[in-house]
Protein backbone atom coordinates (compact mmCIF):
# COMPACT_ATOMS: atom_id res chain seq x y z
CA UNK A 1 0.00 0.00 0.00
CA UNK A 2 1.42 3.25 -1.11
CA UNK A 3 1.77 6.07 1.43
CA UNK A 4 1.70 3.76 4.53
CA UNK A 5 4.81 3.05 6.60
CA UNK A 6 5.23 -0.41 8.08
CA UNK A 7 7.31 -0.87 11.17
CA UNK A 8 8.85 -3.89 12.76
CA UNK A 9 6.75 -6.69 14.21
CA UNK A 10 5.33 -6.04 17.72
CA UNK A 11 4.49 -2.33 17.19
CA UNK A 12 1.35 -1.18 15.46
CA UNK A 13 0.64 2.45 14.68
CA UNK A 14 -2.78 3.84 13.63
CA UNK A 15 -2.95 5.98 10.64
CA UNK A 16 -3.01 9.77 11.19
CA UNK A 17 -6.67 10.28 10.23
CA UNK A 18 -7.78 7.78 12.93
CA UNK A 19 -5.61 9.22 15.71
CA UNK A 20 -7.32 11.39 18.45
CA UNK A 21 -5.55 14.58 19.51
CA UNK A 22 -3.76 14.32 22.89
CA UNK A 23 -5.42 17.47 24.42
CA UNK A 24 -9.03 16.26 24.37
CA UNK A 25 -8.84 14.16 27.58
CA UNK A 26 -7.25 17.09 29.42
CA UNK A 27 -10.08 19.38 28.37
CA UNK A 28 -12.67 16.87 29.59
CA UNK A 29 -10.95 16.56 32.95
CA UNK A 30 -10.87 20.36 33.38
CA UNK A 31 -14.58 20.62 32.53
CA UNK A 32 -15.49 17.98 35.12
CA UNK A 33 -13.41 19.72 37.78
CA UNK A 34 -15.00 23.10 36.94
CA UNK A 35 -18.52 21.66 37.30
CA UNK A 36 -17.68 20.15 40.70
CA UNK A 37 -16.06 23.34 41.97
CA UNK A 38 -19.01 25.50 40.87
CA UNK A 39 -21.39 23.16 42.70
CA UNK A 40 -19.33 23.44 45.86
CA UNK A 41 -19.27 27.26 45.62
CA UNK A 42 -23.07 27.39 45.19
CA UNK A 43 -23.60 25.10 48.18
CA UNK A 44 -21.33 27.18 50.43
CA UNK A 45 -22.99 30.41 49.24
CA UNK A 46 -26.49 29.16 50.17
CA UNK A 47 -25.38 27.97 53.58
CA UNK A 48 -23.68 31.28 54.31
CA UNK A 49 -26.78 33.25 53.16
CA UNK A 50 -29.16 31.16 55.36
CA UNK A 51 -27.07 31.28 58.51
CA UNK A 52 -26.70 34.86 59.75
CA UNK A 53 -23.30 35.92 60.99
CA UNK A 54 -22.72 35.67 64.68
CA UNK A 55 -22.69 39.00 66.51
CA UNK A 56 -19.71 39.23 68.77
CA UNK A 57 -20.26 40.96 72.10
CA UNK A 58 -18.90 44.48 72.33
CA UNK A 59 -16.34 45.00 75.02
CA UNK A 60 -16.08 48.43 76.59
CA UNK A 61 -12.92 49.46 78.36
CA UNK A 62 -12.97 52.29 80.88
CA UNK A 63 -9.74 54.00 81.88
CA UNK A 64 -9.73 55.18 85.48
CA UNK A 65 -7.68 58.21 86.38
CA UNK A 66 -5.91 57.63 89.67
CA UNK A 67 -3.79 60.75 89.80
CA UNK A 68 -6.60 63.22 90.85
CA UNK A 69 -7.84 60.84 93.55
CA UNK A 70 -4.38 60.56 95.05
CA UNK A 71 -4.03 64.34 94.94
CA UNK A 72 -7.35 64.75 96.76
CA UNK A 73 -6.31 62.25 99.43
CA UNK A 74 -3.05 64.11 99.97
CA UNK A 75 -4.91 67.44 100.21
CA UNK A 76 -7.31 66.00 102.79
CA UNK A 77 -4.37 64.75 104.80
CA UNK A 78 -2.68 68.14 104.68
CA UNK A 79 -5.89 69.88 105.74
CA UNK A 80 -6.61 67.51 108.65
CA UNK A 81 -3.11 67.74 110.15
CA UNK A 82 -3.58 71.23 111.68
CA UNK A 83 -6.84 70.11 113.26
CA UNK A 84 -5.14 67.12 114.85
CA UNK A 85 -2.29 69.33 116.03
CA UNK A 86 -4.74 71.74 117.59
CA UNK A 87 -6.55 68.88 119.29
CA UNK A 88 -3.28 67.57 120.78
CA UNK A 89 -2.27 70.94 122.22
CA UNK A 90 -2.68 71.08 126.03
CA UNK A 91 -5.53 73.27 127.26
CA UNK A 92 -4.61 76.69 128.61
CA UNK A 93 -4.60 77.14 132.33
CA UNK A 94 -7.90 78.48 133.59
CA UNK A 95 -7.67 81.13 136.29
CA UNK A 96 -9.58 80.20 139.44
CA UNK A 97 -12.72 82.28 140.01
CA UNK A 98 -12.56 85.03 142.55
CA UNK A 99 -14.50 84.43 145.74
CA UNK A 100 -17.85 86.18 145.84
CA UNK A 101 -18.21 88.55 148.75
CA UNK A 102 -21.49 88.07 150.58
CA UNK A 103 -22.89 91.41 151.76
CA UNK A 104 -23.62 91.69 155.41
CA UNK A 105 -27.22 91.97 156.46
CA UNK A 106 -28.13 95.38 157.72
CA UNK A 107 -30.30 95.78 160.67
CA UNK A 108 -33.77 96.82 159.70
CA UNK A 109 -34.67 100.09 161.26
CA UNK A 110 -38.14 100.21 162.65
CA UNK A 111 -40.22 103.11 161.31
CA UNK A 112 -41.00 105.83 163.76
CA UNK A 113 -44.51 105.86 165.04
CA UNK A 114 -46.63 108.72 163.69
CA UNK A 115 -48.16 110.89 166.28
CA UNK A 116 -51.96 111.24 166.02
CA UNK A 117 -53.05 114.62 164.66
CA UNK A 118 -56.34 115.89 165.97
CA UNK A 119 -58.94 116.37 163.21
CA UNK A 120 -60.23 119.85 162.68
CA UNK A 121 -63.93 120.26 163.06
CA UNK A 122 -65.69 121.88 160.04
CA UNK A 123 -66.99 125.31 160.57
CA UNK A 124 -70.75 125.65 160.51
CA UNK A 125 -72.08 126.91 157.16
CA UNK A 126 -74.65 129.61 157.20
CA UNK A 127 -78.05 128.43 156.03
CA UNK A 128 -78.32 131.13 153.35
CA UNK A 129 -75.10 130.02 151.59
CA UNK A 130 -76.12 126.33 151.77
CA UNK A 131 -79.39 126.92 150.00
CA UNK A 132 -77.62 128.96 147.26
CA UNK A 133 -75.02 126.19 146.72
CA UNK A 134 -77.74 123.54 146.40
CA UNK A 135 -79.82 125.66 144.04
CA UNK A 136 -76.96 126.42 141.60
CA UNK A 137 -76.18 122.82 140.46
CA UNK A 138 -79.85 121.99 140.27
CA UNK A 139 -80.46 124.86 137.85
CA UNK A 140 -77.51 123.99 135.59
CA UNK A 141 -78.27 120.25 135.40
CA UNK A 142 -81.80 120.69 134.05
CA UNK A 143 -81.06 123.44 131.55
CA UNK A 144 -82.35 122.42 128.07
CA UNK A 145 -80.62 123.77 124.94
CA UNK A 146 -82.92 125.29 122.40
CA UNK A 147 -83.63 122.99 119.38
CA UNK A 148 -82.14 124.17 116.09
CA UNK A 149 -84.69 125.06 113.51
CA UNK A 150 -84.89 122.47 110.66
CA UNK A 151 -84.19 123.86 107.18
CA UNK A 152 -87.19 124.37 105.01
CA UNK A 153 -87.67 121.67 102.33
CA UNK A 154 -88.25 123.09 98.88
CA UNK A 155 -91.40 121.73 97.31
CA UNK A 156 -90.93 119.99 93.91
CA UNK A 157 -92.00 121.98 90.90
CA UNK A 158 -95.36 121.12 89.53
CA UNK A 159 -95.20 118.78 86.52
CA UNK A 160 -96.65 120.10 83.32
CA UNK A 161 -99.84 118.37 82.31
CA UNK A 162 -99.30 115.97 79.36
CA UNK A 163 -100.71 117.11 76.06
CA UNK A 164 -103.62 115.11 74.69
CA UNK A 165 -102.83 112.70 71.83
CA UNK A 166 -105.28 112.13 68.98
CA UNK A 167 -104.81 108.90 67.02
CA UNK A 168 -104.40 108.60 63.25
CA UNK A 169 -107.46 108.12 61.01
CA UNK A 170 -108.12 106.52 57.64
CA UNK A 171 -111.92 107.06 57.25
CA UNK A 172 -112.02 110.80 56.55
CA UNK A 173 -114.20 111.62 53.52
CA UNK A 174 -111.68 113.96 51.94
CA UNK A 175 -109.03 111.23 51.82
CA UNK A 176 -110.97 109.35 49.11
CA UNK A 177 -109.13 106.08 49.69
CA UNK A 178 -110.20 103.47 47.09
CA UNK A 179 -111.47 100.09 48.37
CA UNK A 180 -109.43 96.96 47.60
CA UNK A 181 -110.11 95.08 44.36
CA UNK A 182 -111.89 91.76 44.84
CA UNK A 183 -109.75 89.09 43.12
CA UNK A 184 -111.53 87.37 40.21
CA UNK A 185 -110.35 83.92 41.32
CA UNK A 186 -111.72 84.55 44.81
CA UNK A 187 -115.10 85.57 43.31
CA UNK A 188 -115.17 82.43 41.19
CA UNK A 189 -114.24 80.20 44.13
CA UNK A 190 -116.51 82.04 46.58
CA UNK A 191 -113.74 83.14 48.96
CA UNK A 192 -114.84 85.57 51.69
CA UNK A 193 -113.15 86.85 54.84
CA UNK A 194 -112.02 89.72 57.04
CA UNK A 195 -108.44 91.09 57.05
CA UNK A 196 -107.03 93.23 59.88
CA UNK A 197 -103.93 95.27 58.94
CA UNK A 198 -101.56 97.18 61.19
CA UNK A 199 -100.29 100.35 59.45
CA UNK A 200 -97.46 102.60 60.69
CA UNK A 201 -98.40 106.19 59.67
CA UNK A 202 -95.81 108.96 59.35
CA UNK A 203 -96.26 112.54 60.52
CA UNK A 204 -97.07 113.43 56.90
CA UNK A 205 -99.96 110.89 56.76
CA UNK A 206 -98.19 108.31 54.53
CA UNK A 207 -98.04 104.57 55.27
CA UNK A 208 -94.53 103.60 56.37
CA UNK A 209 -95.22 99.86 56.78
CA UNK A 210 -98.20 97.53 56.40
CA UNK A 211 -98.40 94.12 58.09
CA UNK A 212 -101.14 91.54 58.60
CA UNK A 213 -102.35 91.38 62.18
CA UNK A 214 -105.18 88.92 61.46
CA UNK A 215 -105.44 87.02 58.16
CA UNK A 216 -108.66 86.17 56.32
CA UNK A 217 -107.70 82.60 55.58
CA UNK A 218 -107.14 83.23 51.85
CA UNK A 219 -103.83 84.47 50.54
CA UNK A 220 -105.39 86.29 47.56
CA UNK A 221 -107.69 88.37 49.81
CA UNK A 222 -104.80 89.28 52.16
CA UNK A 223 -102.58 90.40 49.27
CA UNK A 224 -105.40 92.49 47.72
CA UNK A 225 -106.01 94.27 51.06
CA UNK A 226 -102.31 95.08 51.54
CA UNK A 227 -101.94 96.35 47.95
CA UNK A 228 -104.87 98.76 48.42
CA UNK A 229 -103.82 100.13 51.84
CA UNK A 230 -100.23 100.77 50.71
CA UNK A 231 -101.66 103.47 48.37
CA UNK A 232 -103.92 105.12 50.96
CA UNK A 233 -103.54 108.48 52.69
CA UNK A 234 -104.09 108.95 56.44
CA UNK A 235 -104.77 111.71 58.94
CA UNK A 236 -101.64 111.65 61.13
CA UNK A 237 -101.85 111.44 64.90
CA UNK A 238 -101.31 114.64 66.88
CA UNK A 239 -99.92 115.49 70.29
CA UNK A 240 -101.48 118.83 70.96
CA UNK A 241 -100.92 120.75 67.70
CA UNK A 242 -97.91 118.66 66.54
CA UNK A 243 -98.28 115.78 64.07
CA UNK A 244 -96.48 112.63 65.24
CA UNK A 245 -95.79 109.16 63.94
CA UNK A 246 -98.17 106.44 65.13
CA UNK A 247 -99.85 103.17 64.17
CA UNK A 248 -103.47 102.40 63.30
CA UNK A 249 -105.48 99.20 62.71
CA UNK A 250 -107.40 98.96 59.41
CA UNK A 251 -110.12 96.27 59.10
CA UNK A 252 -111.24 95.19 55.59
CA UNK A 253 -114.19 92.89 54.85
CA UNK A 254 -114.48 90.83 51.63
CA UNK A 255 -118.11 89.75 51.04
CA UNK A 256 -119.85 88.44 47.88
CA UNK A 257 -123.34 89.88 47.29
CA UNK A 258 -126.09 87.89 45.57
Amino acid sequence: MSGQVHRTAGYFELPEERRQPFWRPAVLVLLVLGVHLSGLFLAFGRVSAQTPPEILPVLTVRVLELAPVLAKVEESRTVETPKVAKALEPPAAVAPPEPVKVPRKLRQQKPARALPVPAKKPLPTPPALLTAALAAPAASSFAVAPQAASPAVASPPALAAPLPVVGARFDADYLRNPPPVYPAASRRLGEEGRVLLRVMVSAEGLPLSVEIKQASGFRRLDEAAMAAVERWRFVPARRGATAIESSVLVPLQFTLKG
